[in-house]
């Protein structure tokens, strides 16, 4: 690999990264904070949005008494605060690192969905970051786009073994795909786009690329190691491509290969920036991994044209 003059940090956390396949992750597991099974809502209409929001912050209520009692204290404010009045969420589910999926904004009558499939290290425990970058998405939209915040799947730590494949992803994918279904459930005339950050570009391209496919007009990757996918054509959809990196983001110095490793094919492939994949580029501005969504940044605005659909108006890298 080639290291880059000015980014010796980045570098060495690239290779820390990497390092992870080999080096293990030791420590103890931590036991599970107790929590109450999902609300029990079926497939989910238009009508019937208010009260599933309802039953998940009903849902969100109990976690949140559970892990008091547990002596959980920072586990149950997070979960007290899901339980908010006004807090939207398609689905809920406090057990283990939890999978949710919020709403913000009208999602039965948007013109526009744009989901938001989060990377490694995202859990109940961390996901104000996520949300965050949910409602700075949501500002930039405007009212006839629903953003969604889709915690769907058990991500993997930035510094472990399942980082560097796609196991994680190729698990996640028939969540994915049953999540767009139930969009469209939902609301059938809006064009659902994919914004997927880090790992979460690796859980969209699985999903893309499956025997059904995902339903969906744009797919974003943004600060992503790779697809699995040497092309952007191989992901076989229909849907638009876009790629951007932000020009301080470590993951430009992660080795954009895949190799057999003890018994494991470790890494994505072809960069989705580089003119080999065949993605839309566009620009991502200065910012680092973490950046993508922050208020006043390149990247917000322009993944916010994207989720508007309005492509033309895409900054181009």
């Amino acid at each position: 690999m080639r290291i880059r003059a000015g980014r010796p940090r980045r570098t060495l956390l690239a290779f820390g990264v990497a390092a992870a396949v080999v080096i293990p992750v030791s420590g103890a597991a931590r036991p599970e904070i107790p929590a109450p099974a999902p609300a029990a809502l079926g497939r989910v209409t238009a009508p019937a949005l208010p009260a599933a929001y309802a039953a998940n912050r009903a849902n969100a209520t109990e976690a949140a008494r559970l892990a008091e009692g547990y002596g959980a204290a920072e586990r149950a404010a997070a979960l007290r605060a899901m339980a908010a009045p006004g807090r939207q969420f398609l689905a809920f589910d406090a057990r283990g690192t939890g999978r949710t999926a919020e709403v913000l904004g009208d999602l039965a009558h948007a013109d526009r969905v744009a989901v938001l499939v989060p990377g490694s290290d995202t859990s109940l425990d961390t996901y104000g970051r996520l949300r965050a970058g949910a409602r700075a998405l949501h500002a930039r939209t405007g009212p006839r786009t629903a953003v969604v915040a889709w915690l769907g799947y058990e991500t993997p730590g930035t510094v472990s073994p399942a980082v560097l494949t796609t196991g994680r992803a190729d698990a996640a994918a028939p969540a994915l795909r049953s999540f767009v279904d139930d969009l469209r459930g939902i609301n059938a005339h809006a064009r659902v786009s994919l914004l997927c950050h880090s790992y979460g570009s690796v859980v969209c391209a699985a999903g893309a690329s499956g025997p059904r496919g995902l339903d969906v007009a744009d797919i974003a990757l943004y600060g992503s190691p790779g697809t699995g996918a040497d092309r952007a054509a191989d992901l076989r959809t229909p849907a638009r491509i876009w790629a951007g990196r932000g020009a301080g983001d470590w993951i430009a110095d992660v080795p954009h290969t895949s190799v057999g490793l003890f018994g494991a094919t470790v890494g994505f492939g072809t960069d989705p920036v580089s003119d080999g994949f065949g993605a839309r580029v566009f620009a991502a501005g200065d910012g680092g991994h973490s950046d993508y969504l922050k208020p006043g940044s390149p990247s917000l605005r322009n993944l916010a044209r994207i989720a508007r659909g309005d492509t033309t108006e895409v900054t181009r890298a």
